[in-house]
Formats: structure tokens, sequence, C-alpha cells
């Protein structure tokens, strides 16, 4: 079959009206393990069942419309439709270049111009609502239920450091919590993971998220599943927060989205993993989301990029004051050109902060871009959302006149519609000019990298920069749950690459010379792990020119792949995979605070040898947690590999095919 060959087999059901009390509709998944139920009668109601058992249900779900209803409430079922697809959609930027696409779909048309699909995928289950009118709607609510009746705990990223209840940063750590303890009153953000009783696991999340608010989940009042809610649409803003740079909501309307008549809305996403590795391999946010609107891909260059606010500008042994200048640039340039990296970035402070038109006089960006433009860098700059959205058109236009290559905006801290329409309206002008972009102070992805693929990177995580401030001191179990949750989503821009390593004991939080929980290879294994097209090395050029190993290893790692293969792990816990760009494949594994032992079986590899280059915590790395060790082994398929992780520790390697 070739790659992108499809086979659609439509069976139509029930081409008459159907009212309520009618037998429950299903399909099941392409591998026959997941059913799905759906009941129309009061209410469409969803159940999703696993090899016989409950994994979630709903028991009602809608779209309340101002002068049309509650789409969903009382529906009238005109026609259902059921079709199996199986074909394969190619990713030019993602984990994988070829991405298997087979699903079952149920498709019910309702009276009153709008129909609801439910999509059922091996690791799990879809539905949007899709409405017909022909003119525009406004949306007051959406009624979107997960009620897990085997549920045991749930890991819970709360909203935290908000403004208001809708203005926050998304970046969470997780509580691990039983229904009873989850807190009635917080928000929490998606991706959500439940665990039920029996060891599976459900990840709730969503996907085309375009000219609509994202949602949010609280515990429902039996505690047994969430409820889903969504910020209302903006009415008034004022400038504040961090140097004036967002936008405050001041007045929200009584309704969240003002929107099209004719259009499909949000999928609403629960995956299924009996296996907890499952989840680190997972395409649903990938699949579901629009197609790229960009026919010409070949100016977007993922890579990696050394970063200047992070280190706080530290660099030493050189003859000028660093800092926010021309000089200190032009050195992150040569050393980006030294060791092969893409980009450099100029984090804040390089333009007055609520104007980018206006650059500070310690900066020649002219001078800059030339030079990187000399040495094969290219330049990126960071950028504060409200600033940028007020002078979009000059911005871009300037910019990339002047040799800029993309954008790292920042401090959007919502996600109601108005805030993600900006971001559709930011990538497509963007795009025009051929520059990509990477948001901070984001909701998590939800598919925006496939629609416009200039879109490299997203935080909307933990990330190393709180090492820099934070109190917390479980960065190692982070670094092992956020990669199943979070990453499910899409990719993320931890910033990892810390020379500065620390056990727990002796960690502290130091600002302007940071330094990492866990161990060196903790580190280095993040380049494997994570998945980032766009990856930053967040330490100072000169720790890295004093750690060359360390550096050539970090430098050696793609940031988008062919092909990944997860290996093991546990939430929470640990994790192991695999990722292949063309002969060669890199290994990654990582632990949380608990030292520990694991097998790779490397059955996976294709016939062949491999020259396998191996970076392994140091016997002393309990103690002195920049210890580790390098070697280089000869393996095939036929081999399994020791891995030794010691508290908080991790491991990686890469293995290129010998001729």
């Amino acid at each position: 079959m070739k790659k992108n060959l499809w086979f659609v087999i439509l069976m139509l059901f029930s081409a008459v009206a159907f009212g309520a009390g009618n037998q429950p509709l299903k399909i099941v998944s392409p591998n026959e393990q997941l059913e799905l139920k759906v009941d129309v009668g009061d209410n469409i109601a969803w159940e999703l069942r696993l090899k016989g058992e409950v994994v979630a249900q709903s028991p009602a779900i809608a779209i309340e419309l101002l002068r049309h209803g509650s789409l969903g409430e009382k529906p009238h079922l005109n026609k259902s439709t059921k079709s199996a697809v199986l074909k394969s959609v190619n990713a030019p930027f993602y984990k994988k270049s070829v991405i298997p696409d087979n699903y079952s779909q149920l498709t019910l048309h309702f009276k009153g111009h709008y129909s609801v699909e439910f999509r059922l995928y091996d690791a799990g289950m879809a539905y949007r609502f899709v409405t017909d009118f022909n003119h525009d709607i406004t949306v007051v609510n959406e009624t979107s239920n997960f009620d897990f009746p085997n549920g045991h705990k749930a890991f819970v990223p709360y909203i935290r450091e908000s403004i208001h209840r809708y203005q926050a940063s998304y970046e969470s750590p997780y509580a691990v919590e039983s229904f009873d303890e989850i807190d009635a009153d917080s928000l929490i953000i998606l991706p959500l993971l439940v665990e039920n009783e029996n060891g599976t696991k459900a990840v709730i999340t969503e996907a085309d998220l375009e000219d609509f608010p994202g949602l949010y989940l609280t515990v429902n009042s039996q505690r047994n599943g969430f409820n889903g809610e969504q910020a209302g649409y903006p009415l008034t803003e004022k400038p504040g927060g961090y140097n004036n740079l967002q936008s405050i909501v001041t007045q929200y309307a009584p309704y969240i989205a003002q929107t099209t008549g004719k259009r499909s809305f949000p999928w609403r996403i629960v995956t299924v993993s009996q296996n907890d590795y499952e989840l680190l391999n997972n395409d649903m946010v990938y699949l579901l989301a629009s197609p790229s609107r960009i026919s010409d891909t070949s100016w977007i260059k993922p890579g990696k990029v050394a970063w200047d606010w992070w280190n706080d500008w530290n660099i030493s042994g050189v003859g000028f004051e660093a800092g926010i200048n021309t000089s200190t640039y032009l050195f992150y340039i040569d050393f980006a050109a030294a060791h092969g990296i893409e980009y450099v970035i100029l984090d804040e402070g390089w333009s007055a902060s609520t104007d980018l038109m206006k650059i500070v006089p310690e900066i020649d960006l002219q001078t800059i871009i030339d030079h990187g433009k000399e040495k094969g860098v290219g330049i990126v700059l960071w950028a504060g959302w409200a600033p940028l959205r007020n002078q979009m058109d000059e911005v871009f236009a300037k910019y990339a006149a002047m040799g800029v290559k993309g954008y790292k905006i920042d401090f959007m801290n919502r996600d109601d519609q108005m805030v993600v329409s900006f971001y559709y309206e930011a990538v497509r002008r963007a795009a025009e000019y051929h520059q990509f972009v990477d948001f901070h102070g984001a909701y998590k992805p939800t598919g925006l990298n496939r629609t416009y693929p200039n879109v490299l990177n997203y935080e909307g995580v933990f990330g190393l920069e709180q090492v820099k401030w934070t109190t917390y001191t479980d960065f190692p179990t982070y670094d092992v749950t956020a990669p199943y949750i979070r990453m499910l989503a899409g990719p993320m821009d931890y910033t990892p690459g810390a020379m500065n390593n620390a056990n727990k004991l002796n960690w502290r939080a130091v600002f302007s010379n940071p330094i990492s929980q866990g161990t060196r290879c903790h580190q280095l294994a993040m380049y494997v792990v994570f998945e980032s097209p766009f990856s930053m090395l967040a330490d100072k050029p000169t720790n890295y020119m004093r750690e060359p190993e360390s550096t050539g290893f970090i430098v050696s790692i793609p940031t988008v792949f062919d092909e990944t293969v997860a290996l093991d792990g546990e939430v929470g816990e640990y994790l192991a995979l695999a990722r292949r760009k063309g002969n060669s494949w890199y290994l990654g594994a990582m632990t949380n605070w608990e030292a520990r032992t694991i097998k790779l079986d490397l059955s996976f590899l294709p016939e062949g040898r491999y020259e396998a280059v191996i970076f392994s915590d140091g016997v002393n790395a309990n103690r002195e947690a920049t210890d580790y060790k390098r070697k280089e082994v000869i393996v095939t398929n036929g081999d399994k590999l020791t891995v030794k992780m010691a508290s908080g520790g991790g491991w990686a390697a890469t293995l290129r095919l010998l001729e």
C-alpha cells in the first residue's frame, strides 16, 4: 500500500429518524479491544470499554446555543453512519515521519442542523460536534462529562499562580490524589491522567482547538469523574501581569464563543493504555488536528538553539562585559556555529518591554543577524504576546526583512476564544514571512503544529526554568510523569541541558547560576525523551565548552525523527524509549529519585551491527550528580542492555548502523 493510499469501507445504518428508546449504537476499534457504545435518549451518552470493562463514560454531552437551544438535549436522530478508515498521515516535523491513521467512526445526524462524530482508535476515543447553520452562532456553554466508575486515582495538574480563574501559566506539577482528595474548587488543566482500579490508564485532552475556548476540568459532585468548564468570551481587558506584557480580562461575556455556524468543534479525547509506556507514543492529538495549511514547508527548519535567559548571560573568560549586548550575542553565535547548533535566541531585553519596534541601544540587531548568517546560525526573537498583538504587521514585516527566523511568543497565559484565535493568526502571519513560532506562557498543544507546521514548540510545562526560584524538590519525578501526560498532547519546550547538577540533598534554587535536580545523564536523556523540534540548550556557552563530551552528545541528537518506540516505563517512576532518524537510533531512560536497574531489549532494531555510544550515571552519581561514564560498544537486535540509573538518574545512547 502506498504511503498516502487509503481505503474507506462505508456502511450505512438507520437511515430514518430514531427517537428515545432505540438500541445503543456501537463501534469497535481496529484491533477489536475497545468498544464504544453511544446511547441516544433524552441525552447523548457514551461509554468506552476495554475488553469488556468500562474505562470511561459520559451521561450527557451537549452544546448550548443562544436562540437555538441545547444541541444534544432531547435529540432527534435522523440518521447514523459507520465507517472504517485505514490510511496514513505524513508528519515531517514530528516524532515519526509517517503515522498510521486507522479508526472506526460513527456519525450521528440530528434534526436541528447538527451532527456528532465519534472516532475509535486502538489508543482511545474522541468525539466532536459539527453544526450546519447558515449564520453565525453564539455558544453559551458546552456540557462535557468524563466519568470513571472504576477510577482509582488521578494525576492532577491544578491551575497555579493564577491572576484569576482563567488566567494562568499552565505550568503545574502533578498532585497524585484519589477522587475523594481532589480539590472541588480548583480548575484542572489538560491533559489529565486517570488510573482505574485494574491499572488501566486514561488521559483526557482535546484536539483541533480553533476559534473556541480551551477546556478545563473540575471534579464532579459524585467524585467519580470530571466536568468540563471554559472561560467566557473576554469583553474588556487591561494591560497587566509581568512587565505589563499580559492582557488581563476584566469582564467576561455570559457566553463562551461567537463563531461561524458551519463548523466542526474541538475533539474531546480519552486515550486508553493497558501498559503505561504506550502513553509515550500516542498520536491521537496530531491525527485529530486539521491537516497542514502550508503547502510548501521546505523553509521550516527544526533544530537546537543556544538560550541566554536561563543562564543569565553569565559567560566568562571573555574580554567584554557579558549581558544583553551585541558582543555577548556574537559570542553565542560563535559558540553555536562551532557546535552545529542551528539557532541563537535573544530573549527578553533586546527591545523595550511593550514596544517590539524599539530595539535597546546596546543591541545592534542587524550586525547580530548578519554574523549569524555568515556562521550558518539563525536568530530568533522573544516577544511578549500583548505587544506583538498590537504590532503584528510591523514586527513581522520589519524583522523578516532583517533576516529573523522566528519568534518565542510569551505570556499569553489564557486560552479563551480571543487568545486561541491569536495563536492561529500569529502562526498564519508568521508563515507568510517564512518564520516559525515557539509558544511560551502557553496552553497545552492541541495539534496546531500539524495545521501550521511552523509551530515548532510549546511550553505549558513545569520546565527547567522553575529550578531558578522554586522550593519544589521533586523534578525527577515530574520528569518521568509529564512525558506520559503533558507530552501526549504534543511537543514541550522544557529547556533542558543543565551542566550544574545536584542530588536531592545538595540542590538549592539559584537564580543566576541555576542547578538542576538529578544527574548529568538525567539531563542528557531529556534530549531523546522529550519531544521538542525546537530544543534549547539552557546552560551558558562557557559551561558547555568545559564539558565537550556532554555537549557533543546533546548536539548529536536530532530534534525530529522517523520512528518512535516506547520501551518501558511506569508513570511517575521511570521511562525508556527509542527514536530513529535514518539508520541511527537514539535511546533515553530516566528515573525519579529512586535508583533502579532496568533491562532494555534491543529486538526493535533492524538487522545489523550498531556502534553504541552510551552515557550512564557514574559510580558516584548518587553523591556527585555530575558524575557519568561514557563507553562505546557494538550491539545487535539480539542484545539486552542493562541500564543502571542513580537516584534522579538517567541513561542515554546513540546507535549508528555500521556498514
